[in-house]
């Protein structure tokens, strides 16, 4: 798969890597807004086999030593051992790179055939 977004890339350039800035910047987004909605995003990454974080793997497991209490979800007690919500959606973002690649793959072509008729790029595409 890289090879083929390697490919792409000499192919499209510019409009090849807008595309994938655009679909990562979509999946920081919506990983973002989920993430401080306490969505379980653990839950719904281990349905589709894309990797979790096991108790071994947590640097700041919650002791109940009379502290604050623990959060309510795996996701949010995962977000404040990352540093925050932004930083959660930026390593599950990372995590779901083999599903970037293809989505910009597929999306690229066209948009660039679409611009091209638009002509907001050069021709040579």
């Amino acid at each position: 798969m890289a090879g083929r977004f390697r490919e792409l890339m000499k192919k499209y350039g510019k409009v090849a890597l807008g595309v994938h800035l655009s679909v990562s910047t979509a999946s920081i987004t919506g990983l973002y807004v989920a993430i401080r909605n306490n969505v379980d995003v653990e839950s719904i990454l281990e349905k589709f086999h894309m990797g979790t974080v096991s108790e071994g793997q947590n640097p700041n497991p919650n002791h109940s030593d009379g502290a604050a209490a623990p959060p309510k979800n795996r996701t949010a007690q995962l977000a404040a051992s990352a540093g925050g919500a932004f930083t959660l959606a930026i390593l599950c973002n990372k995590a779901l790179f083999p599903v970037r690649v293809p989505i910009t793959v597929a999306l690229t072509p066209p948009i660039a055939r679409f611009l091209a008729r638009r002509k907001i790029i050069k021709s040579g595409v």
